[in-house]
């Protein structure tokens, strides 16, 4: 699928159920680290020790604390993940197929002798394969749809884990928003987060591509016949899957350090909207009153669980696309379900 052509197994179902379960397992496993990171970037004044301090003295108890706020992180997540994964595929597809200056360049295909070389055309992906400048493109554009339809469940999210709201229910943390703040309220911090989200998806899968091709290089499969590679020459199922999680964790690393400071803008709007009222003033008033160190506030949370969710994440999409398309070509369209 090097060139980006469609392939049948590609369609939108399978994209949409595999980044459903991947964002909704890499959500639940990790949730204690993103409640973590909104109870430290909430306050200039508190750190991880007081933050752990007081989940510690809640009446629930630490590890019921850490879990806090699973649903609506789950919800937004797995859909998320499913809105995000099931754009960013029709985007590659299309403009693969309609914008020949975003398609990557065919690879040379040097199978017709019955073996497989390491770099020919060995892939650790299904998924279809665009320039730099389309990924860029195409990881942005898919992560500002997806962050815009499920902004409220990320305000809810935020303020449900914030110790400066006494939620007990997502439904009673709704009605409360409507009531004192009406629709906007839902929509508080968008500018912030699409501002981080956009450049951070974009760079994303940018880092990603490129490093699983230098990855894939670098450490090369012994050669394998067509039947042991598959007719099509797709790498082993374990050597994937580790490129994969690598270079998840790589992007995910660079991207969150890059992107921090407007992550720690946009929770101090969604938790504090009268205080902070949007981008512009509240990284005046933050740099004002607490300086530079402010916009970093929760990055080793953040990053840790970024690199942790996202390579998760996009191992187990892409190991189930892979699957689904294997099953796909062994039995046709009309047997396949998920």
């Amino acid at each position: 699928m090097s060139d980006g052509s469609r392939k049948p197994g590609t369609k939108s179902t399978f994209h949409f159920v595999a980044g459903l379960g991947s964002g909704v397992l890499s959500a639940i496993l990790l949730q204690p680290i993103d409640l973590l990171k909104t109870r430290v970037q909430q306050s200039g004044k508190h750190s991880l020790r007081a933050a752990l301090a007081e989940l510690r003295s809640s009446q629930q108890g630490l590890l019921p604390s850490l879990w806090r706020g699973t649903l609506p992180s789950a919800l937004r997540t797995g859909f998320g993940s499913a809105i995000y994964f099931t754009t960013l595929n029709t985007i590659r597809e299309n403009a693969a197929r309609h914008l020949p200056s975003l398609a990557a360049a065919a690879p040379t295909i040097a199978a017709a002798s019955g073996i497989v070389t390491p770099n020919a055309n060995q892939t650790s992906s299904s998924l279809p394969k665009l320039s730099n400048t389309g990924n860029l493109l195409a990881g942005a554009v898919a992560r500002s749809f997806a962050g815009f339809i499920l902004m409220p469940l990320t305000v809810l999210k935020v303020r449900y884990e914030s110790s400066f709201y006494k939620y007990t229910s997502l439904a009673g943390a709704a009605r409360d928003i409507a009531r004192t703040e009406g629709a906007r309220g839902f929509f508080a911090g968008f500018g912030a987060t699409a501002i981080r989200d956009a450049p951070y998806a974009g760079l994303y899968v940018l880092f990603y591509e490129k490093s699983k091709q230098y990855l894939s290089n670098l450490f090369p499969q012994p050669q394998l016949s067509t039947f042991e590679a598959g007719q099509d020459g797709r790498m082993s199922q374990s050597r994937a899957a580790s490129i994969n999680f690598a270079s998840g964790v790589f992007s995910a690393v660079i991207c969150s350090i890059i992107s921090n400071p407007f992550d720690a803008v946009k929770t101090r709007i969604q938790l504090q909207p009268k205080k902070y009222r949007n981008m512009v003033q509240a990284s005046r008033k933050m740099l004002a009153e607490e300086g530079v160190r402010s916009m970093m506030d929760g990055l080793a949370l953040r990053m840790s669980r970024k690199a942790m969710s996202s390579a998760l994440a996009w191992t187990l999409y892409e190991e189930l696309i892979r699957r689904a398309e294997g099953a796909w070509r062994k039995r046709g369209p009309e047997e396949v379900q998920l």
